[in-house]
């Protein structure tokens, strides 16, 4: 039975060996199950979760994910709440709603590192992430980086979630759906209706039917929701590029006395 989180526990990320092995290389980092990482989530984020956590859906939850890694499948990303961990609840300005995260790897570096759109460093820019610098390009003039690394969105309160939260390398959408009631559903869904109802004036953006189903536990709390087709190179022709999101949410927030969204990104 997987433990509730508590303020007391607070295991790193990863749970490291301290001995060097023998060939002398770096020691192995071994990603801890997800049942230790609900345990590390800031307690804001544990307090707007807590019906969740104390709900049915929990435990077969975290049985689910950390059965796949005692499997021995890869899971990804390794740090499943890394938006949460960059971002406070008080603190969220934009949600940016993305579906799963990336499945694969470049050159043996997994593209998730648990922030939506967001590759680590190394990778090559997805498709998705190159139209959307395009729409910021467009928009507000900006120039888009040789990267896809975010965090410098997140530290300024750019909440880029998914829906779910892992899925096993090379299956996409693997984690999605494996429940017919409760699983990561339950849980982002829980996310965003507490954030819609507790924190403004928010920013969401909802790109594509599957961000845009999650209206209903958003709406009714002077939120600005703005919708366009998914920035994906299927869609995004269909009405992304030209929708002018990036300069509308600052414009928000600046009439409700909030600091705009920078939306460069460092080289």
């Amino acid at each position: 039975m997987p433990r509730r989180p508590s303020s007391d526990q607070q295991p790193s990320l990863f749970d490291v060996t301290d001995t060097p092995s023998s060939t002398g290389t770096s020691p192995a980092n071994v990603p801890i199950s997800l049942s230790a990482q609900f345990d590390t989530l800031p307690p804001e984020w544990r307090t707007l979760l807590a019906p969740f956590i104390d709900s049915p859906a929990f435990a077969p939850l975290c049985d689910f994910v950390d059965g796949e890694l005692a499997a021995g499948k890869t899971v990804y990303p390794a740090d499943v709440f890394h938006a949460l961990h960059l971002t406070s609840p008080g603190g969220v300005k934009v949600v940016i709603l993305g579906q799963d995260p990336y499945h694969g790897d470049d050159k043996g570096i997994a593209q998730a590192h648990g922030l939506a759109f967001s590759v680590q460093r190394g990778v090559r820019t997805p498709p998705s992430l190159r139209n959307i610098y395009k729409e910021i390009e467009r928009d507000l003039g900006f120039s888009p980086p040789a990267h896809g690394h975010l965090d410098a969105w997140a530290r300024q309160g750019v909440l880029l979630l998914n829906t779910v939260l892992t899925v096993e390398a090379g299956q996409a959408a693997s984690h999605a759906k494996r429940f017919r009631q409760g699983g990561w559903e339950a849980c982002t869904d829980r996310l965003l209706q507490a954030l819609a109802a507790h924190h403004s004036p928010i920013v969401f953006m909802l790109w594509g039917s599957h961000a845009q189903a999650k209206k209903p536990l958003l709406e009714g709390h002077g939120h600005l929701l703005l919708e366009a087709p998914h920035p994906s190179p299927l869609s995004a022709h269909r009405g992304f590029l030209g929708c002018g999101h990036f300069s509308a949410a600052n414009g928000f927030l600046e009439q409700h006395g909030a600091a705009p969204i920078d939306w460069r990104l460092p080289a």
